[in-house]
Formats: C-alpha cells, sequence, structure tokens
C-alpha cells in the first residue's frame, strides 16, 4: 500500500483505499485519501441514530405510491407474477404461502441455444392422468370407466400406458385396471357391491392422477433471455428442478424465498429477499437507497 494511504488503515475500508490507490495518480493520492476519509466519516450513522424509523420511512413512503396489480405474461393465460405493493408486502411478511410461485430455469449447454427446447419444457411441466386422455365414457351396467388416451401427447412427454397403469394402482385403491391399444378400462373390484356414486368418485380420482413431471409446475414458457433461452414456469419446486441434469444449478432461481430457505439455506433466502425487493421498487421507477432494505432483510434472516 502507498504511504500516503498508511495513516488512514482501520480508519476506511481497506477496499476504498485499495481502488483510491488503483484510480488516482500517485501524486494527488494525499489530498485524495484526506477527501476520502473526510466523505467516510461523514457517512456514518451516530450512535443512537433511529436507523429503524429512517428505513421505514425510506421503504413506506414510496410504497403508497406503487400499483396494486398482477402481471400476466404473453403466451400462457395461466402465467401471472404478483408485483407492486402487494409483492414487497409477500416479502417482507415472509409468507409461506405466495399468490403466484413462479421459477426461472436456467439451461446447460446446448440446451440454452435451443436444442430439444420444448421437449426439456414440457418434462418439467406436471401432468395428470386426465391431460392424456381424449375422452372418459362411464359404463354404468358393468360399473367400468373407459379411457381413450390421447397416444400424441404421451409421446411428447415419453410416457407409455404402463407408466400411467402404474399410476392410477398406485393412487387409487380398489380398481383393476385393463388396455387395449388406446383405450383403459378402469373397473371397480367387487362391481356388484359398488354403487354409481362410488363409480363417478373414482372417475374424478383418476383424473387427478400425477402421472409424470415435476410436482407443482402448472405452466411453462420457454422464452429468449438475451444469448439463451430460459425456461419460466408457473409453479415451483425448487429441490426437484435442482435434481435435473440439463438444468444450470448455479442460475435456477424461483420468487419463493420460504423455499429458498428450505433447500440453500437462509443466506441464500436473505439474498433472494434483497434481490426480489430491490427489483420490485426498481420496475416501479423507485429508488431505495439499498442499506435501508438490507437492514430489513438483516433483521428477517438473522
Amino acid at each position: 500500500m502507498h504511504k500516503d494511504l498508511e495513516e488512514y488503515q482501520g480508519k476506511v475500508p481497506d477496499k476504498l483505499l485499495a481502488e483510491l490507490e488503483e484510480k488516482c495518480p500517485a501524486g494527488k493520492l494525499k489530498k485524495a485519501a484526506k477527501k476520502l476519509y473526510e466523505e467516510y466519516t461523514a457517512a456514518r450513522i451516530d450512535a443512537g441514530e433511529s436507523v429503524g424509523i429512517v428505513a421505514a420511512e425510506s421503504i413506506g413512503e414510496p410504497s403508497t405510491q406503487m400499483t396494486l396489480n398482477t402481471f400476466h405474461f404473453a403466451g400462457a393465460a395461466e402465467m401471472n407474477v404478483t408485483v407492486g405493493l402487494p409483492r414487497v408486502v409477500e416479502l417482507l411478511d415472509g409468507r409461506k404461502e405466495i399468490k403466484t410461485p413462479m421459477m426461472e430455469v436456467y439451461l446447460k449447454a446446448p440446451y440454452n441455444k435451443g436444442k430439444d427446447l420444448r421437449e426439456l419444457a414440457l418434462a418439467l411441466k406436471e401432468t395428470s392422468f386426465n391431460e392424456l386422455v381424449k375422452e372418459f365414457n362411464l359404463n354404468v351396467v358393468d360399473l367400468k370407466i373407459d379411457a381413450k388416451l390421447n397416444t400424441e401427447r404421451m409421446k411428447e412427454i415419453n410416457v407409455t400406458s404402463a407408466t400411467i397403469i402404474k399410476a392410477l394402482e398406485k393412487a387409487v385403491k380398489g380398481i383393476t385396471i385393463k388396455a387395449d391399444g388406446d383405450d383403459l378400462s378402469i373397473k371397480l373390484k367387487g362391481g356388484e357391491d359398488k354403487s354409481l356414486n362410488e363409480l363417478y368418485r373414482v372417475k374424478e380420482a383418476v383424473r387427478k392422477v400425477y402421472v409424470s413431471g415435476i410436482k407443482g409446475i402448472t405452466q411453462v414458457l420457454p422464452v429468449r433471455r438475451k444469448e439463451e433461452f430460459i425456461i419460466i414456469t408457473a409453479g415451483s419446486n425448487l429441490k426437484k428442478v435442482l435434481e435435473l441434469d440439463f438444468v444450470d444449478t448455479t442460475k435456477t432461481t424461483t420468487n419463493d424465498v420460504q423455499e429458498i430457505r428450505d433447500v440453500l439455506g437462509i443466506e441464500a433466502s436473505r439474498q433472494a429477499i434483497l434481490n426480489e425487493v430491490t427489483r420490485v421498487f426498481e420496475d416501479q421507477g423507485i429508488d431505495i437507497d439499498i442499506r435501508h432494505i438490507m437492514l430489513v432483510v438483516d433483521t428477517m434472516t438473522v
């Protein structure tokens, strides 16, 4: 370190001194260091300053000018994201269940350049039995349900009849299933003793059975972000998504800070809250000193 800066060691952060030494000519270093010390001292808060109240005023007053709406993603009716004041309240309250959970899934090369993008997006989406069936028919005489499978849809997500049957038998008890080409026949065990109401109950139950994809991901939307493609999702399941081999685990994130805490830890959750709150205010054109937001976030995650 330059001799003109040595007297300020311990008085000014080393990072600022190093930056000053790098950018300032040696002849002006002594004068610049003195000015830096004065500015740094003036910027520090006084002992006993009501920092909580100052931070509350800094965040609270601009918040009254924020919008109260949700942002809609073009191209998918289900893709809505909470923004504005409701999102700030959601974040700073630390809500366990947020209104519009979503993820930004970054992909590894070569998939981030568009390779197999549609197939990967469909592999993420949670698919129920109802989405793989063209039509249901109830046979009230034999008390059975006939389902005609959508083979094109099954090929898109790489699902076979055997996979579907296994999922149905695991999720719904008291049924037997027979496959005949594209048709599935679902019959109640002990059919003569069962009622028509029971048949309707089973029909509704099998419609909702999870077959493939990642639970919680209800919609997917591939988009181009600068020089790469990413997948935006409605719904979130960070733990399962990070297990996929084509996902870039270093950049993929969710807007559910509670989930980030559970999967990645409290420090990651702290940074996520800071990023999300800052982004909401920036999108609204509101400038707030980040140190006020940091004070609130640090208090939340201490």
